[in-house]
């Protein structure tokens, strides 16, 4: 999933972020109410994590903004107000679900998931498929020809990139910055390695597969299944 964090308590932001990362989703964040609705204008997510209590605009106005300006994506609503009222405001401003601090990452995670599956069916299917590769975006499973592969959650991020932009070259650096975020190049052969793993896992014995290399560009996801350097 491509998640937006807008928190201005930079370090929980930080702890969230790295824990969404390494359950392998796509993590944005922002510090300010301001910022954090341009954002969430700007690019599409699939869920959104709202402080309430934010600088330059109070969560729940930038959420009653959205509202309003039909953005219909799923809010989870974070805040140090636990008291009935507060959380029934929460609500009523647009927020999807409401989650207290202090809280366990565990529950965090777990409600996420909870409000994209809710979302799913007006969203669309969480299902992509290319050829004969599918994956469900929500259970995490992987197929190729009907067989199931285990990913890695890093894998897992790197086939849901280039699935989803099937058929196109994907740059390195389109890659480290929506998989690895990373807005710089590290300077090492990390993609390659990455991408030589997630070949062999799915070329499951048959001499090929759907990865191809644009020899001076990047990488390709062919449904042909032809893994020849282009």
């Amino acid at each position: 999933m491509r998640i937006l964090m807008i928190e201005d308590d930079r370090d929980a932001a930080s702890y969230v972020a790295r824990g969404l990362a390494e359950a392998g989703h796509v993590v944005d964040t922002v510090h300010d109410g301001i910022a954090g609705e341009a954002q969430a204008h700007a690019a599409g997510y699939d869920v959104l994590i709202v402080d309430r209590m934010l600088p330059k605009r109070d969560g729940l106005a930038l959420i009653a903004s959205l509202r309003a300006a039909g953005d219909k994506t799923p809010i989870l609503v974070l805040s140090a107000l636990g008291a009935v009222d507060d959380r029934v405001k929460g609500l009523r401003a647009g927020g999807d679900d409401y989650l207290v601090k202090p809280f366990a990452f565990a529950e965090l995670l777990a409600r996420i998931e909870a409000l994209a599956r809710r979302a799913a069916p007006e969203q669309g299917t969480t299902v992509l498929a290319v050829g004969d590769l599918v994956i469900d975006r929500l259970s995490r499973r992987v197929t190729r020809a009907g067989k199931k592969i285990d990913l890695q959650p890093r894998e897992f991020r790197l086939l849901e990139y280039l699935m989803r932009h099937a058929g196109q070259v994907v740059t390195r650096t389109m890659l480290l910055e929506n998989v690895w975020d990373y807005h710089f190049d590290p300077q090492t052969n990390v993609i390659d390695v990455q991408v030589s793993r997630l070949r062999a896992k799915l070329d499951l014995g048959l001499g090929r597969s759907p990865i191809r290399t644009v020899r001076g560009a990047g990488y390709t996801l062919d449904p042909a299944g032809d893994d020849r350097d282009a």
